[in-house]
């Protein structure tokens, strides 16, 4: 169950309302700091959302966009609890992710990716161009995060491979593997790396950006600043 952290934040912290103004008046800290203290929402929500395909870690991603999303929009002076107006912001990013990724498992091919069928050559040129610019940035992961990334989702046309199967490959636990892979969606998504991609697919305004690297230091703050590679 997620308890929602009390509204006048900790021992020398501003009150919650406080923060909540700052990071709509754009303040990174006051941002990243509730993006931290309601993590356990997310973490709530997905765990009772049916996610089909959709691999955890993704869906935790998705999850904190709708986070973030709620957090710029919720206003504490009209008296409603952020859980309660968080939630439904959380679970609908999450439903997207999971239709999204259903939709696009069923109109691919298996070998590497285009639509069926397509139409259009701008369509067929720009699934190419993407297709293309994801495999360059999955090809300069450290070896072994390429090796997660391209096992996990079969990008070499074999079926996609579960934590366990990967981590007895690698000769690591299951859970192992499974934080080696959220470490290359982080990786993958941070601006340093993905500016390529997301010009592509129209992901490269600045907040979009800030987003990305405020998920790339919350994953670095829970893991003790260890890249584990």
């Amino acid at each position: 169950m997620y308890v929602q952290t009390h509204e006048t934040g900790g021992l020398g912290s501003p009150p919650e309302a406080t923060l909540f103004r700052q990071a709509r008046a754009g303040c990174a800290e006051s941002l990243n700091g509730l993006m931290a203290r309601h993590d356990g929402l997310v973490q709530a929500v997905v765990r009772r959302q049916a996610l089909g395909d959709l691999p955890f870690a993704e869906a935790l991603q998705a999850g904190r966009i709708g986070l973030w999303r709620a957090i710029l929009g919720f206003d504490p002076s009209r008296g409603l609890a952020f859980s309660t107006y968080a939630w439904p912001c959380i679970m609908h990013q999450v439903w997207r992710a999971v239709k999204a990724h259903t939709r696009f498992h069923t109109r691919c091919m298996a070998d590497g990716g285009l639509p069926l069928e397509p139409s259009d050559p701008a369509v067929v040129w720009e699934a190419t161009s993407v297709r293309q610019a994801l495999g360059e940035l999955v090809h300069r992961l450290p070896q072994r995060l390429q090796y997660v990334v391209v096992t996990r989702y079969g990008l070499k046309g074999s079926l996609p491979a579960l934590y366990r199967q990967i981590g007895a490959a690698l000769g690591l636990s299951g859970e192992r593997a499974r934080q080696l892979h959220t470490e290359a969606l982080v990786w993958l998504r941070h601006p340093a790396h993905s500016q390529t991609l997301r010009s592509l697919l129209s992901r490269h305004t600045l907040a979009d950006y800030e987003f990305a690297d405020a998920l790339a230091q919350h994953w670095l703050r829970r893991r003790g600043g260890r890249h584990g590679r």
